[in-house]
């Protein structure tokens, strides 16, 4: 393997082993108590199996497909269903977690994630399909339950709402980072070393999964968002959208999430193709490695901006989602300014080390994006609906995930990524907006909107 590899990864460990070693008295300037500190390593516990029993499949999903004797068509169709399932179901999951129970939900994750990996033992395209369905709706839970029950938890227990990004960054430090690259060598050795197969990774993900949920069962508390009897779940819908509608700040969040998801998802899709565009000899495994290191180093430094009071959440991600935008940039800007490579096979090209760089960066600001985002979240997004309104925002992420895969062949790759790179320059100008309004009181709180919908439709009262 090429030096340049080597040295970009060295680099990178390096810079975050300084911002986590030689960061703590920063970091730590917060002072905490040992009763948030025993909770704060449970969850972050409970997150990284969670995130093991979803990173452990992710590079074998495809490969799983192929070696069934399925084309491109149908495993394309297959990936749609996933995404699919989400935008669907996410929105009714999530609500049912507002109002069921969150601790239930993430319970009802790690139930049919499992159920999901046991299907992947079957060949018939039909079983497969239905694991798809499910690993669907258990990435919605995913994504919204676990926040929604931390974030509820957290005040709860009277914690100060400060130390609630401390719980956001090391958990996407350990969970998205630092899991996702032992995960990838585990796998790695599971499939290749013992010769286990390709299923034998989602096998190991079921049992990361089941003691997650054994955890869970035995440490968590139930809370809830809106839990009266009288809301049917179209109530709970009508009630998310309108809090999304007559919140500015709400409305804003949710579609910067999409935007920079949306691009962050269809990257995962492009960056193979970018970097071996004549088959050059890449090796995957040990460039995933090197994005997740990039992105724990994002996390790091999200950790240390978080912990200061300037500058504030809102301005700072003004700039990340402009240098995430130049970033991705990269592939196009190389297309016209580097003579194009017409040797088959080889080592990665002069163009491809220059977007490799670009893409560790986008990586960096992904580390970034997950806590800051989690922040924002915890601030204006009304406790009653959390969930629901979190799975409200990836209805437009997952139908953009849907439509991108479905034209994944119908545009070059240089559009794909200028129309990633546009979105994401639109994020930092919503931002923007969203840190101009930020300190603005909202116009309508959720209780008053409740009672005024209640007075307006007495059908509905309890």
């Amino acid at each position: 393997m090429e030096l340049f590899y080597y040295v970009l990864f060295g680099a990178m460990a390096a810079v975050v082993a300084v911002l986590e070693l030689g960061g703590k008295s920063n970091k730590d300037r917060i002072t905490t108590s040992q009763a948030f500190n025993s909770f704060k390593n449970n969850y972050i516990l409970v997150y990284s199996l969670m995130m093991a029993g979803d990173w452990l499949q992710g590079p074998y999903v495809y490969y799983l497909y192929s070696t069934y004797g399925f084309g491109k068509g149908d495993i394309g169709q297959l990936f749609i269903a996933g995404f699919g399932s989400s935008m669907l179901f996410g929105t009714i999951v999530g609500s049912l977690a507002d109002k069921q129970g969150r601790k239930r939900a993430c319970v009802t994750y790690c139930i049919t994630y499992i159920l999901s990996c046991i299907t992947k033992h079957s060949p018939q395209y039909k079983i497969l399909m239905v694991g798809r369905i499910l690993g669907g709706i258990a990435t919605s839970l995913l994504f919204s339950s676990f926040e929604s029950w931390l974030v509820a938890e957290h005040f709860k227990r009277g914690f100060e709402s400060q130390w609630l990004s401390l719980t956001f960054s090391k958990a996407i430090f350990v969970g998205n980072g630092l899991v996702a690259i032992i995960a990838g060598l585990f796998g790695n050795f599971l499939v290749d070393s013992l010769n286990l197969g390709p299923v034998s990774p989602f096998d190991a993900a079921a049992c990361f999964l089941a003691i997650g949920m054994a955890v869970i069962l035995s440490s968590w508390s139930e809370n809830y968002g809106d839990p009266s009897e009288s809301k049917d779940l179209l109530t709970q819908f009508k009630g998310a959208a309108v809090a999304i509608a007559s919140d500015e700040k709400i409305a804003l969040l949710g579609a910067i999430q999409s935007l920079f998801e949306g691009s962050m998802y269809t990257f995962v899709f492009l960056w193979t193709p970018a970097l071996s565009p004549n088959d050059e000899d890449i090796p995957h495994g040990f460039i995933f490695a090197t994005f997740m290191l990039a992105s724990m180093l994002g996390s790091s430094f999200a950790a240390r901006l978080m912990a200061k009071n300037s500058p504030k959440v809102e301005s700072y991600m003004q700039i990340v989602f402009v240098v995430s935008s130049a970033s991705l940039m990269l592939p196009i800007l190389t297309t016209f300014l580097v003579p194009p490579s017409n040797v088959k096979g080889g080592g990665i090209s002069f163009a491809g080390s220059i977007q490799l760089l670009g893409f560790c960066t986008f990586e960096s600001c992904v580390g970034i994006f997950w806590p800051s985002i989690m922040k924002m979240r915890s601030q204006y997004i009304p406790e009653e609906a959390r969930s629901t309104i979190m799975n409200f925002f990836r209805i437009p992420l997952n139908l953009f995930v849907c439509i991108v895969l479905y034209n994944v062949n119908a545009f070059p790759i240089t559009v794909m990524f200028g129309m990633c790179s546009i979105f994401l320059f639109v994020a930092s100008i919503l931002q923007r907006r969203l840190a101009a309004i930020a300190d603005k009181p909202k116009a309508e709180d959720w209780t008053a909107m409740k009672e005024r919908d209640t007075e307006a439709d007495p059908l509905n009262a309890p």
